[in-house]
């Protein structure tokens, strides 16, 4: 008896946790897709683990603009914001969440930045006003940027009640963000649309 209870237990910890797929697409009312919305998924509320091996992220400096507009990075990761511009460039951060100055450096030039909290981290440069970027610092492992058809897509999220939390810079929410619940079946795939209200991009110069 005590023998097949073994081998109960090794089968059932052998056995794949029940997992289920989910798309989220954020539009605004009037149906237009949001692209550089980020989207960050709680299982049971909870963050999930983050990878333990980092990637490699970048916000570059070309044609005098921020490239991405929105970065996505695990908390503790390294960032290198290389200039690709003939002229200089002085990016800087008053966040809270870190605030950093990378005083002027040139073409071919880049300059290191490391993020250990989370937290939106608002991008400018002191020489050039209409360059905006924001990064996005998370905490979980479940975290994706809408692409061009404001889509982002998770697999293999454990079923269950699922917290999920919309950001983006425009978004008219309190802390730019919205939040709900969405049940995840055990297999499959659910589909969430979320529609979101805009502000329009603030003028050129302007504090954001």
């Amino acid at each position: 008896m005590r023998a097949l209870l073994s081998i109960l237990v090794a089968l059932f910890s052998a056995a794949p946790a029940a997992a289920g797929d989910l798309l989220v697409q954020v539009r605004t009312a009037s149906g237009a897709a949001v692209p550089n919305a980020v989207v960050t998924l709680y299982p049971g509320g909870r963050p999930s683990p983050l990878a333990q091996e980092r990637g490699t992220y970048q916000i570059a400096q070309r044609d005098l603009q921020f490239s991405p507009f929105v970065l996505v990075v695990p908390v503790g990761a390294d960032v290198s914001f290389p200039n690709f511009d003939n002229v200089r460039h002085h990016v800087y951060s008053f966040s809270p969440v870190r605030r950093f100055e990378l005083r002027l450096y040139a073409r071919e030039q880049a300059r290191n930045v490391h993020f250990d909290r989370p937290g939106i981290v608002p991008l400018g440069c002191n020489i050039h006003d209409s360059m905006i970027a924001f990064i996005d610092v998370v905490d979980t492992g479940f975290a994706a940027r809408t692409d061009g058809a404001g889509q982002a897509r998770f697999t293999a999220i454990p079923g269950s009640q699922v917290l999920v939390r919309i950001w983006h810079p425009y978004l008219r929410a309190p802390g730019n963000q919205l939040e709900m619940q969405v049940a995840v079946p055990d297999h499959g795939t659910v589909s969430q649309a979320v529609p979101v209200n805009l502000r329009p991009p603030p003028r050129l110069g302007s504090a954001y």
